[in-house]
């Protein structure tokens, strides 16, 4: 099993970080919010009910889908 990604206000932070809000489907939102939480911290209320934390270290990793090389 993997490891929750994504997360709703008053649930605690698994690791210090960066957390941006964004959509349930994983999706990007406009003027997102971002907190900076330490382990065991609970995370704010996000701006509306369609919107979730995540770590945003975890946006900037491409997905295993994308980064296989072919060779031609």
């Amino acid at each position: 099993m993997g490891e929750i990604s994504q997360f709703k206000g008053g649930e605690k932070a698994p690791n210090n970080g960066i957390y941006i809000e964004v959509g349930e489907t994983g999706s990007g939102v406009e003027e997102p919010r971002q907190v900076e939480m330490s382990k065991g911290d609970k995370f704010p209320e996000t701006s509306n009910n369609d919107r979730v934390w995540k770590h945003k270290r975890s946006l900037s990793r491409p997905s295993p889908q994308n980064s296989r090389h072919t060779s031609n």
